[in-house]
């Protein structure tokens, strides 16, 4: 081989390799994000005790992360199709370590929640960007399959993974060492995220400083509309913040409507792939990640269980998720993406329905089977909408798209949250009772996703 060829040939595998270090990365990145989300549920008795805090510190603990990642994902992912996904993404991990030791020194509960919303900010900004990046490094066909299959994979593997860390960390090490444990990870992210092929956007944008503004707080008056919602909904507070909420996304899509080059395209909402990435991420969130975001409250203080028990229960339905969008490119399901979420959500719904009729007496063994079939549904799902997150706007608006997903997965999961709480507390017989009928309403949701979904696949 002449030395010009060979030149070429080392050019080629370089260029090759670029794709799979981006999906490391990206995917590591992630799986993170998702992690952290998911570690406080299982710390958040032992945070309260050491800061002195109350049910409402609690609840806002245990809903910061929700907050930032609402509120910042769409206006970051927008930005990083702009400025660069690698930018954005080494950024929001230095932003994330930050937070991180925040939260891991946190003398009290305000500041505790407001480094949980720092971090949700930052996670957005991972997230965002490393869907985006995917989107770009696999342009189309199988690769992008299996590219945004292991994205979900470590959806699922940062659900599971939170919960037994924290719960295993917490009694010999303290609370305090998940977080540091966090920031550790975030900052090694930071050199990682550096060295792969920054993209952007070919033209970029001016930035929208009025769509960031009304955005931002309205996704932030709305989520703190739903958490509040969970002590009472007819409180001042609560509808007050709400109706802020719809005041100002109202007045975000007045505004974009009205720019030459706004920073989301509200156009797409004509288009199905679009709307079956929202409405898809949406009844996830509501009808899944609510659900499941209770059940391991629901097994320590309804079965008896404890939490590091709680915790690897909940991996008959996170491991199964991860594993499955892992082999989805294998399982051959021969449908477009809407039509693969739309059996993901139904597949969910019947694991979910069939997590009903537990009684007092119930072991967690009565649990598995229904998460483990949840799981499957949801590993499906997940794989599908992340590449619908990216398939369903041009190639160069990925980012866009990825914080437009997420942002209906989050918001939606705040308000899953919100409407489990109110249906066991409103059911009357006691947390059982209630846990039976938020199941068959959340499978219900999931069926009602996976007929949207079919709708649009139709479309």
């Amino acid at each position: 081989m002449t030395t010009a060829g060979a030149l070429t040939t080392t050019h080629l595998v370089r260029a090759e390799a670029r794709p799979s270090r981006t999906l490391a990365v990206t995917a590591a990145a992630t799986l993170l994000v998702l992690a952290t989300f998911s570690v406080t549920p299982a710390t958040v008795l032992d945070t309260a005790r050491t800061v002195h805090a109350g049910l409402a510190g609690q609840t806002w603990a245990l809903s910061g992360m929700s907050l930032g990642m609402a509120t910042a994902l769409l206006a970051v992912g927008s930005l990083a199709d702009d400025f660069g996904r690698r930018r954005v993404l080494v950024w929001s991990a230095g932003l994330l370590a930050l937070a991180s030791v925040v939260a891991a020194v946190a003398p009290s509960i305000g500041v505790f929640v407001a480094a949980r919303v720092m971090q949700g900010v930052a996670g957005a900004g991972v997230s965002a960007a490393s869907l985006a990046a995917i989107g770009h490094a696999f342009p189309d066909g199988p690769e992008r399959t299996h590219a945004t299959g292991v994205w979900g994979a470590a959806v699922g593997g940062g659900i599971a993974l939170g919960p037994i860390l924290g719960a295993v960390l917490v009694a010999p090490l303290g609370w305090r060492s998940g977080y540091w444990l966090q920031a550790i990870a975030a900052a090694a992210l930071v050199p990682a995220a550096s060295r792969i092929a920054e993209s952007r956007a070919a033209t970029p944008r001016p930035v929208d400083l009025s769509g960031v503004a009304t955005l931002g707080t309205g996704m932030a008056a709305l989520t703190a509309g739903l958490v509040e919602g969970r002590s009472s909904w007819t409180s001042a507070t609560t509808v007050g913040l709400l109706a802020a909420g719809v005041l100002l996304l109202t007045v975000f899509a007045f505004v974009e409507l009205r720019r030459r080059a706004p920073m989301v395209d509200l156009r797409l909402v004509r288009e199905p792939l679009f709307v079956a990435s929202l409405t898809g991420a949406l009844f996830t969130g509501v009808a899944i990640v609510g659900l499941m975001s209770f059940s391991i409250s629901f097994m320590e203080r309804g079965l008896g269980l404890g939490i590091v028990t709680a915790a690897a229960v909940l991996i008959a339905w996170s491991g199964t998720s991860m594993v499955v969008a892992l082999l989805v490119r294998r399982l051959r399901i021969v449908a477009s993406s809407p039509l693969r979420l739309a059996i993901g959500l139904a597949l969910a719904g019947a694991g979910e329905v069939a997590l009903t009729g537990l009684s007092g007496g119930s072991g967690w063994a009565r649990l598995v089977p229904g998460l483990a079939i949840a799981g499957v549904g949801s590993g499906i799902a997940n794989a599908a909408l992340g590449r619908l997150a990216v398939e369903s706007v041009p190639h160069e608006r990925a980012g866009m798209g990825s914080g437009a997903n997420n942002t209906a997965r989050y918001l939606g999961g705040a308000a899953g949250v919100a409407l489990v709480v109110a249906v066991v507390s409103g059911s009357g017989g006691g947390l059982v009772s209630g846990w039976n009928v938020a199941t068959v309403v959340c499978g219900a949701l999931c069926f009602a996703g996976a007929g949207l979904a079919a709708l649009c696949a139709r479309r």
